[in-house]
């Protein structure tokens, strides 16, 4: 009697929504509005509102108030005094997290799932830190890092269990972290032209931030991540504080947050050091030894690019590269950066908004690997 033939082929069926609770669905959209309005819970609560009006998002077993009373209840928002001596909502630090922890699996989640992954690697870790990825057996690779249990279910999936075999093409390995200590700081541009010509460059990169901040303090516990902002001054920003973050009516003093970011990685014990910067337009404001600022907006200033130029190198001479993510595409910046960058022999893209998290994420998880030193 022959064996009968096995029907293959595709089942399509219906795509049913994971199933979220009232509150939940909302809450998805409070964390994306929250962001956007700078952490102020009233302006957030407004447009939620109104999103309501128009799409209809609650019903009226479930309302924006009832929404609003579990958020308190839940620990996201408490009551607190304004500047005004009014009272009002303010988000607490578990909100803090959850906005660092949404925005980490919107950026990070999404860039592990493409097919532009950055655990792929032809350097093997040399320690047993293992990252929990898999890759395929390479020539020279130990045998105690083939994981068994993946290999033969390859081979199970591959050859079948009838005549059950196990080849080379079967096995994969656990890939491996070097133990390396990474100290990074992230300086973010908040010149006013940030949010110019109707473009919200802010926000996405606020979200980089707290994105690659979750990830090194659930990930690389031992890593250090330190964020700066430069307008006309610089100064550090704590973690906790990112989702507050706004441009000001600033010019933008890159040389200012360069020292600062130098000075920060000076003090920091590890080998590894990196710089990375966020800015959408050129430099034009430096501080002068009297205390006063010169600033020239009109087009590229010699005076104030030499001074950058001076502060690529002399990072470089500390062996701290510079990474520079340029939000334009202004053919006249693009060749300030090219000079900027040849002077600190660092990287520079030229990316979009949509691009700014993959490229980040995928620039510190490659330096990490390797000495920079």
């Amino acid at each position: 009697m022959k064996n009968a033939k096995r029907n293959k082929g595709f089942v399509f069926k219906s795509y049913e929504e994971p199933f979220q609770t009232p509150f939940d669905k909302l809450f998805d959209i409070f964390k994306e509005l929250i962001t956007y309005t700078s952490g102020d819970f009233d302006e957030a609560i407004d447009w939620l509102r109104q999103l309501d009006k128009e799409f209809k998002l609650t019903t009226p077993e479930y309302t924006i108030d009832d929404f609003v009373a579990d958020l308190k209840n839940k620990g996201y928002i408490v009551e607190r005094l304004r500047f005004d001596g009014e009272g009002g909502m303010g988000i607490t630090s578990k909100m803090e997290k959850a906005l660092r922890k949404n925005a980490l699996e919107q950026i990070f989640g999404k860039m592990r799932k493409g097919k532009s992954g950055n655990h792929k690697t032809s350097h093997q870790g040399r320690s047993d830190e293992n990252t929990g990825d898999f890759r395929d057996y390479q020539y020279g690779d130990s045998l105690e890092k083939i994981s068994v249990t993946e290999s033969l279910k390859n081979a199970q999936i591959n050859h079948g269990i009838g005549d059950f075999s196990l080849s080379e093409n079967d096995l994969v390995v656990e890939d491996t972290q070097f133990k390396s200590q990474m100290s990074t700081v992230l300086m973010i541009d908040i010149s006013h032209s940030m949010i110019l010509y109707g473009e919200d460059r802010i926000t996405p990169a606020k979200k980089v931030a707290m994105a690659l901040s979750e990830l090194i303090l659930t990930r690389y516990p031992k890593d250090s991540l330190d964020v700066i902002v430069f307008g006309n001054d610089a100064w550090p920003i704590a973690i906790k504080d990112l989702p507050y973050l706004q441009v000001g009516p600033f010019h933008t003093n890159t040389v200012a947050g360069l020292q600062l970011a130098m000075d920060i990685l000076r003090r920091k014990r590890h080998a590894n050091k990196q710089i990375f910067m966020i800015t959408d337009g050129k430099p034009s404001c430096l501080n002068m030894p009297d205390g006063s600022y010169y600033k020239n907006p009109m087009g590229l200033d010699p005076f104030i690019t030499s001074k950058c130029y001076s502060m690529a190198a002399q990072a470089r001479k500390l062996g701290i590269p510079i990474t520079t993510f340029m939000i334009t595409a202004d053919p006249y910046l693009q060749e300030f950066v090219d000079e900027f960058t040849a002077s600190n022999r660092g990287k520079a893209y030229y990316t979009g908004l949509g691009d700014l998290g993959e490229m980040i994420f995928e620039d510190y998880e490659q330096n990490r690997k390797k000495r920079i030193r």
